[in-house]
């Protein structure tokens, strides 16, 4: 049996210094609303305009913070008065198997005998854009949400139509699905990029 190639999905962001963090915890909350499988109760967030779901699952939502967090601080860090600051996030989803061949059974534990594989991957680009007058702050303001919303209905309509390399669930556990977000996250190549530009 041959093993299928994961996903990898980029995006392509181009932020205001003022909402970035908004907009990028928007974006965060919308892929794992649907890739995050542990029933949940909805929530929403209002970021320029739009409502987009949130997962109010506590862990997650700090993991989130850190990371918008980590990532505002090295856009605005890099910033320069004409803008083009960039930074990467990376989320990844895995599933837990069992490991084959070796020393596995009764020489190791449970907890060694189980490896993470990942089984879809996004990237998030975003570029942190410094209007220098107001006309361009006001059209990149009104940019924003369209962009935002375009970036929401592409990441709806991925996973609407990519389910079948999801696996299947097997545990009881209360997620399933180990994930990560890395900011910064090293490249791969062979990846599709999908550019949404204010």
């Amino acid at each position: 049996m041959e093993a299928r190639k994961r996903p990898e999905y980029v995006l392509e962001i181009l932020v205001d210094p003022v909402y970035v963090a908004d907009i990028v915890r928007g974006i965060l909350h919308t892929i794992f609303f649907h890739r995050y499988f542990p029933s949940m109760r909805p929530s929403s967030l209002d970021v320029l305009g739009l409502t987009l779901p949130v997962v109010a699952d506590p862990e997650l939502q700090t993991l989130i913070e850190t990371r918008v967090g980590q990532l505002v601080r090295q856009l605005s860090s890099t910033s320069s008065p004409s803008g083009g600051s960039r930074g990467e996030l990376g989320v990844r989803f895995f599933e837990k198997r069992r490991r084959k061949g070796g020393l596995g059974g009764w020489l190791t534990s449970t907890a060694r005998s189980e490896e993470e594989v990942c089984w879809e991957v996004w990237k998030l680009k975003f570029t942190l854009t410094t209007p220098r007058t107001e006309t361009e702050r006001t059209a990149l303001l009104r940019a924003e949400a369209p962009a935002l919303q375009k970036t929401a209905m592409t990441i709806v309509k991925i996973v609407n139509r990519d389910k079948d390399h999801i696996p299947p669930i097997t545990t009881s556990e209360m997620n399933p699905f180990p994930y990560e977000i890395l900011l910064n996250p090293r490249a791969e190549s062979d990846v599709k990029t999908i550019g949404f530009f204010a």
